[in-house]
C-alpha cells in the first residue's frame, strides 16, 4: 500500500514570514499523523527559509510514523541527517538559491559521488532515496549507487495531466518498472494533488510512497488540514 508523507515546509515558510512560532510545525506534523499520515517529510535548505535545521531536531524525538528528510547533500546537511538518523533521506540536487526542486540527479555523470553518499548513509541504517528524473536510464544508474529506492520528479506528469494523462504518466511507467527490475523501492514527488493522484497511483500501483505539501497545505486552507489529508489518504487507497 502506497504510503503518504506530508511534507510540512510551507507550515514552516508561514511561521517565518512572521516570528514566533504560530503556526507550531511541531504540532503540526504530530497533528498529520493523528489525521493518518504515515510519514512527515522536510527539505531543509541552507538559508532555513522554511524548515530549520533546529527543527528538524525537534521532529526526531516526538514522530511516530518515518521521518523522511530530503535536500541537496552538501557538507552540513550530511552532518544533519548523521546526527538525527531519519528513517529516509532522499537526496535532491537543488541549488542554494532554488525556489523548490526542478529536476532529478544525473546518476550516471554523478554516480561516484552519490554512491559515496548512499554508503555512508546506510552504515547509519538509514533508507537512502535518489531523486530522479521519469528516464530509464537515471533510474537503472541510480541503483548502480547503491540506493534503495528512487523517488519520481512528477512536476511533468503534473502539468501534462490536464491536456493527456496517458501521455503524461507514460514516461514515469517505464521509469518505475526499471526501478522495480532492478530492485528498487519507488517514491514520488512534486506538484500530486487531488486532481491527479489517483491515475498515478491506479497506473503504478507499486509505488511505495507519496511526498506532498504545497497542494495539502493549500487545500488545507479550505478544507482544514484533518479533512486535507484524509482526502489524500482516499485517493491513494483505492486499490
Amino acid at each position: 500500500m502506497t504510503r503518504l508523507s506530508v511534507n510540512i515546509n510551507k507550515i514552516a515558510t508561514l511561521r517565518n514570514s512572521r516570528g514566533g512560532n504560530m503556526p507550531d510545525v511541531i504540532k503540526a506534523a504530530l497533528d498529520c499523523e493523528r489525521f493518518g499520515a504515515e510519514g512527515i517529510t522536510v527539505h531543509p535548505r541552507p538559508d532555513e527559509r522554511h524548515i530549520r535545521y533546529s527543527d528538524v531536531r525537534a521532529l526526531k524525538p516526538v514522530l511516530t510514523t518515518e521521518l523522511n528528510i530530503e535536500g541537496n547533500p552538501i557538507p552540513a546537511f550530511v552532518d544533519l541527517v548523521l546526527e538525527v538518523v531519519p528513517a529516509q533521506v532522499t537526496l535532491v540536487p537543488d541549488a542554494a538559491d532554488a525556489i523548490t526542486s526542478n529536476a532529478g540527479w544525473n546518476t550516471l555523470e554523478n554516480k561516484g559521488f552519490l554512491t559515496e553518499i548512499c554508503a555512508e548513509f546506510k552504515k547509519k541504517g538509514i533508507r537512502t532515496s535518489i531523486f530522479i528524473d521519469p528516464l530509464q536510464e537515471m533510474a537503472a544508474g541510480a541503483a548502480e549507487c547503491g540506493c534503495d529506492r528512487v523517488e519520481l520528479f512528477t512536476e511533468g506528469y503534473a502539468k501534462g495531466y490536464a491536456a493527456d494523462r496517458e501521455k503524461a504518466i507514460a514516461p514515469y511507467v517505464a521509469a518505475a518498472n526499471e526501478a522495480a527490475r532492478c530492485g528498487l523501492g519507488l517514491n514520488a514527488g512534486h506538484d500530486l494533488n487531488l486532481d491527479n493522484l489517483e491515475y498515478y497511483i491506479r497506473r503504478i500501483p507499486f509505488t511505495d510512497e507519496v511526498s506532498i505539501g504545497h497542494a495539502i497545505i493549500c487545500d488545507a486552507l479550505y478544507m482544514g488540514l484533518e479533512k486535507t489529508v484524509e482526502a489524500y489518504l482516499q485517493k491513494i487507497r483505492i486499490l
